[in-house]
């Protein structure tokens, strides 16, 4: 129990920190101008829930062929690319604000087609991969969706509060930090037990 607990707190912190500032939270943020909350969280979490599950499949299958102190050393390396990429950022481009501002069926459905294939190749979904490959599967699955929607709902209620400001590179800069650390982290123990 006491692994399972770990991973499912570690999933939910590191994608929950992962997700902000991400550009699917900046859809969730677009999609609650349009949409009452509720059905924009649920389109969400259907979304990643399917996204998470595939990931945590594809990461538990690679964790079951590659030796761990490999998978310790390249999930540092990794996590040390998720924090450049937070440092460059996500934005929306113009035709994706349009999309989601402009959507006319059902919000749910809206939201959820938008988000999974959003999600499809973002660091997210590979943070989850990775963190499936050194721990179970159902605590990553279940630990990364809820902090996806966690993040996303908290970009909902916070823009609808603060008339859409957030302090973006603050988040930016202080999710990139918290990657660098795990990933120096990851890789030197994954030297030492190399070594």
């Amino acid at each position: 129990m006491e692994g399972f607990l770990a991973a499912l707190v570690l999933s939910f912190g590191v994608i929950f920190v992962a997700e902000l500032g991400d550009k699917s939270q900046l859809m969730a943020l677009a999609f609650a101008t349009r949409f009452k909350p509720v059905p924009v969280l649920i389109g969400i979490t259907v979304a990643t829930t399917v996204v998470h599950l595939a990931s945590v499949a594809i990461g538990a299958g690679l964790g079951s062929v590659l030796p761990t102190d490999w998978i310790s050393l390249i999930a540092g390396v990794a996590f040390l690319g998720f924090a450049a990429w937070t440092l460059r950022g996500d934005t929306l481009t113009e035709a994706e604000r349009r999309k989601a501002e402009k959507a006319t069926r059902s919000a749910i459905v809206t939201v959820g087609v938008a988000f999974f294939l959003a999600e499809l190749g973002d660091k997210t979904m590979l943070a989850t991969i990775t963190l499936a490959t050194q721990h179970g599967w159902v605590a990553t699955w279940i630990g990364s969706t809820v902090g996806m929607v966690a993040a996303d709902a908290l970009a909902i209620l916070v823009g609808r509060l603060l008339g859409r400001r957030l302090p973006e590179k603050v988040i930016q800069y202080g999710a990139a930090a918290l990657f660098a650390i795990s990933g120096l982290w990851l890789v030197l123990e994954a030297v030492v037990k190399l070594t």
